[in-house]
Parts: structure tokens; sequence; C-alpha cells
């Protein structure tokens, strides 16, 4: 009995990974960071059995252009979702506000901690480690190595273990 239940739950479990609509909840997603004017504009789309991966994405914020990326990387398993960036190179307007390039960030969601978002990067300004928490609505960014935080530097605060970064939403 316990063999079939287990059964079933994995069968619709990979059901629900095989037949989720990926590149429909992308373009949901896409319309709202839209109607915030957010446009992501990507050269490809691949879909997956658990992932979707988007190539050679330009950000483009209120029509200016902001960002490029050379791969995004969706992995869902629906309690265990990742999301990968990759070549994440910020235009040459904007890189006296923000760190030139992130070369590798990831970002992880769990329905073992579903209040706590983790963030992991690497880029020009060093490697960051930090945290989205939900219910105190508070975003936390240490950065443990720092390198070149010139540009950022003014949006930092520094504490007894580095600089780190805290604000609320």
């Amino acid at each position: 009995m316990v063999k079939k239940i287990l059964l079933y739950i994995f069968v619709i479990w990979g059901a629900l990974l095989l037949f989720m609509p990926k590149k429909n909840l992308y373009f949901k997603a896409e319309s709202i960071l839209e109607s915030q004017g957010v446009v992501l504009n990507e050269a490809s789309i691949e879909e997956g059995f658990a992932t979707l991966e988007l190539k050679d994405v330009t950000l483009y914020a209120k029509g200016i252009q902001v960002a490029h990326i050379d791969e995004v990387s969706l992995l869902t398993l629906l309690a265990y979702n990742q999301l990968n960036v990759s070549q994440l190179k910020i235009d040459k307007g904007f890189q006296n506000m923000f760190p030139k390039e992130i070369t590798d960030a990831t970002v992880v969601y769990s329905v073992i901690s579903p209040l706590r978002i983790a963030i992991d990067a690497v880029g020009s300004f060093g490697t960051l480690k930090g945290y989205v928490d939900l219910k105190e609505r508070k975003v936390h960014l240490d950065l443990l190595e720092t390198k070149e935080i010139k540009s950022i530097q003014h949006y930092l605060t520094r504490g007894e273990e580095g600089w780190f970064y805290e604000t609320t939403f």
C-alpha cells in the first residue's frame, strides 16, 4: 500500500515537471516585468524536463539598455528552485552605479525554508553571499572577498566582518 502511494506521488510529481508550461510561465513573468518598465530581449529559449534556459538576454529598463546576460538557467523541481545567471555585464553608462560584471550568480528557493531565498554571486566586486527574508521583508548581502567596490561603496555599510548591504522592501 505504501509503495503504491509513493509510486503515485512520484508519477504525479514527474508529470507536473514534464508538462509544466515553463515557457508560458516565463512569458507571464516577462509581461509582469514589462508592466514595471523592465524588458527582457532573449535570443533563444530552450525548455528541458525541469529546466528553462535563456541565451543572450538583453535587459532594458524604461527603454534604456542596462545589461547583457550570456545565459540564464532555471531549474525547478517544485520543492526546490534554482536560478543561475552567467556573465551579466552592465552597460558602460551604468558602471559607475553598479558592479561592472557578475560572472556567476545563483538564487535558490526551497520549501525547507519557504520564507528565505538564498543568493550567491561572484563578480568584479568580489564574492557575495546573502538572502532575502520574505517574512521580515529584508534583503541582506555580505561581501566576503572585495575587489572593485568603489562604484557601489556608497550603498554598503562597514560591519565587524566586512562590507554588507541591507535594505527592506
